[in-house]
């Protein structure tokens, strides 16, 4: 499947039940799009930080965190927030979740600049691996490169019409 570029609110993307973010190998959510994250999935951070404390978690590494019908993929981009993103953990962490998607039955994960807000990765690398990850697979990867924040519901649009 081609990559889709694409701009708007990740999280107001109707249609999408999988998403992959990038983190550090520390255990801390606290910057960045983590936070949201952490904020609409608070059991995420949980198991994100026990992973990292006891080990299983490192660069390249990739957690898929079940939540219903929600699928969060925590991609270990960078070792501590000080530290810089590495190009090749991206491309591993994403070979891994296309495969973990496929495996899954997951068609679509929504995703933001991965690793280059933070991360400091130069979004001309990044877009390349993306784009290479899943060329040949039935996964798509919708990336937002511009956050554009949603719309919410307008108080002047006028009332639903009820039927008798």
């Amino acid at each position: 499947m081609p990559t889709i570029f694409t701009q708007g609110d990740l999280f107001a993307e109707q249609d999408l039940n999988a998403y992959a973010f990038g983190a550090t190998s520390s255990g801390h959510m606290d910057a960045g799009i983590a936070v949201a994250f952490k904020k609409r999935w608070p059991r995420l951070e949980t198991e994100y930080a026990a992973r990292c404390a006891d080990g299983r978690f490192h660069l390249g590494d990739v957690f898929a965190f079940v939540d219903g019908e929600t699928t969060v993929y925590t991609l270990a981009l960078q070792e501590h927030w000080k530290a810089k993103a590495k190009l090749a953990a991206l491309s591993r962490a994403m070979t891994r979740v296309v495969e973990l998607a496929t495996n899954a039955g997951v068609l679509r994960i929504g995703l933001p600049r991965v690793g280059t807000g933070l991360g400091g990765l130069e979004w001309l690398r990044v877009k390349s691996v993306l784009t290479k990850v899943s060329e040949h697979s039935r996964v798509e990867l919708v990336v937002f490169e511009k956050f554009v924040r949603a719309k919410p519901a307008s108080a002047d649009a006028p009332p639903a019409t009820e039927l008798p």
